[in-house]
């Protein structure tokens, strides 16, 4: 016995799309973007000193270059103008790398599943992928650069107040601490209600999709009305969340202005009542002139101006927690990789038998050795969950075991010989799936064979001839028009359309009615007679009885 440890997705500290993998891949663009925006910040201070000495040297009657004055501020302005415009491209560059590795190592991790996510429906993959992945924008281009301007253009414009006025520091050392304490509590609300909002996006994907797919099912059974009660519920939740997504980041907003404005009026009452002699503290040395007195009135603001920047955009980092936590809960989420490369290949030769010897599932369930001849005929049986679907698909080399050795037509499975095996079989799936192409098209795959004997043996001829346009329906990914029984009928003609060596079916006759399961058991009894190895997944023991043989699959741990 051999041991073998397939490829599996899986979180780890080094994962592509946890939050330190994520920002390392911007981190570049993100670092040139903070350092321009403090920049930007720290350049105001300089401006401010240009005018207080204009206007203070016009209040005090001093003679003012007045043209030189005006082509400094400008200057400045538009120095300032171009570092705050590099830096947004920069963040703006930052985030879509950020955004392009999160959503191409999504689409490329679930394109390699070798079975559906456990993460969720395609709806819900969706939605993480497109929207959601959305959210990091606002974080990456609004609340980063604001972080670091936080962190530095108040401390600066503190400095500056304080070698003017002690007074003036003093106000602005107690309202300053105030905002990011709020702000903190604000958060721990924000994130809570922000997780909340995307699984209800989430959700409403889901709903959709499935709806979608089973739309004949709801026009037969009557259940329109249910359904779009179920949407508007859903709907109707949704809008709840994000009104309190809303709430939230209008709250962070309203206690940030409050102390800002609180810090701003008590500044501006001091300078104006020292200017008029009316309080004669706060300086380090006499009374406060005019130019320092505008120039503190003109810093003020701009020291509220990040943590401002920082309130606005504190919702967006909530967002952006909920975003990262459903990330690093996809990424956790274990299953096996599609074993080969997925191409077409010369298929292999020797007898089509199937041994799996001393296999163990990544789940913990230790299957039985088992060993099928050509030509022969098997139905597995076992109870939901004991491990049917996944030992058909090990079977089919779509994966390989965590533990132990599967030969097919004499050759051990590896990634090298999964797909010269596959190229053997027909796989029909529990789960169709489909192209959005016709139902030609989607039986045919562009390969030799028979289609007339194909529907036939399948028992879909019927329901081909009762659409719209015959073979010619285009069906969409979710096999709109066919019930989940048509469904996984057309998905049994596209196994056997080219009829290959070996057919594997899970649940071939689940949701059909006796008669039409009689004629799809008969189809497959057709394919043994022609020599080919058919296995069957099944709990239906009309199907089994028919079999050569029947292997039972109990769970064990």
């Amino acid at each position: 016995m051999t041991s073998t440890t397939p490829n599996t997705i899986a979180n780890d500290t080094d994962s592509p799309v946890s939050r330190a993998g994520l920002m390392a891949a911007g981190a570049a663009q993100h670092r040139r973007a903070s350092v321009l925006s403090v920049a930007s910040g720290l350049l105001w201070p300089v401006q401010a000193a240009v005018v207080a000495y204009a206007l203070g040297g016009l209040l005090t009657g001093q003679t003012v270059f007045a043209l030189g004055i005006a082509i400094a501020f400008a200057g400045l302005g538009l120095l300032r103008a171009g570092l705050t415009m590099a830096s947004e491209a920069y963040a703006q560059a930052a985030a879509q790398t950020i955004i392009h590795r999160a959503r191409a190592h999504i689409v490329a991790v679930e394109a390699r599943r070798a079975a559906d996510s456990p993460f969720g429906g395609a709806g819900a993959i969706t939605a993480l992928a497109s929207e959601k992945l959305d959210l990091l924008v606002p974080f990456i281009t609004r609340y980063a650069p604001a972080r670091a301007r936080v962190m530095v253009v108040p401390l600066v414009i503190l400095m500056l107040a304080l070698s003017q006025s002690w007074a003036v520091a003093l106000v602005l050392m107690i309202s300053g601490p105030l905002i990011p304490i709020f702000m903190a509590l604000i958060g721990l609300a924000a994130k809570e209600t922000s997780q909340k909002h995307l699984r209800e996006i989430g959700n409403l994907n889901d709903m959709l999709v499935e709806r979608l797919s089973a739309l004949v099912d709801i026009r037969l059974l009557g259940a329109r009305d249910a359904v779009l009660d179920g949407f508007s519920g859903q709907a109707t939740d949704l809008r709840h969340r994000t009104m309190a997504v809303l709430r939230v980041a209008f709250l962070s907003s309203t206690v940030l202005e409050l102390f800002a404005a609180i810090g701003v009026a008590m500044v501006a009452v001091y300078v104006g009542f020292s200017l008029l002699g009316t309080l004669g503290f706060g300086t380090w040395s006499g009374a406060l002139t005019p130019q320092v007195g505008i120039f503190l009135l003109l810093l003020t603001p701009e020291f509220y101006q990040p943590l401002r920047d920082l309130s606005a955009a504190w919702h967006d980092k909530a967002a952006a927690d909920a975003v990262f936590d459903e990330l690093h809960t996809w990424d956790a989420q274990q299953t096996a990789v599609l074993m080969g490369q997925g191409g077409v290949c010369a298929p292999l030769t020797g007898a089509p038998s199937i041994a799996l010897r001393g296999c163990a599932l990544q789940n913990g369930i230790v299957l039985a050795d088992i060993e099928i001849a050509a030509g022969e005929s098997v139905a597995i049986m076992g109870p939901s969950g004991a491990g049917k679907t996944t030992a058909l698909r090990l079977m089919a080399g779509l994966e390989g075991p965590n533990v132990g050795q599967i030969t097919l037509a004499g050759v051990a499975l590896t990634d090298a010989t999964a797909d010269a095996w596959r190229a053997r079989v027909g796989w029909m799936p529990q789960a169709p799936h489909f192209l959005n192409a016709s139902v030609r098209h989607n039986v045919q795959l562009g390969r030799a064979g028979d289609l007339s004997a194909a529907l036939e043996h399948a028992a879909v001829e019927s329901v081909i001839n009762r659409l719209p346009q015959g073979l010619n329906t285009r069906l969409g990914e979710t096999g709109g028009g066919l019930s989940g029984g048509e469904a996984r009928r057309v998905t049994l003609a596209r196994a056997i359309f080219a009829q290959p060596d070996v057919i594997i079916a899970d649940e071939p006759t689940a949701d059909l009615d006796r008669k039409t399961a009689d004629a799809v058991t008969n189809g497959l009894l057709a394919q043994v007679a022609r020599g080919a190895t058919v296995i069957v997944a099944t709990h239906d023991p009309d199907l089994a009885a028919k079999m050569d043989r029947i292997i039972s699959i109990e769970a064990s741990q």
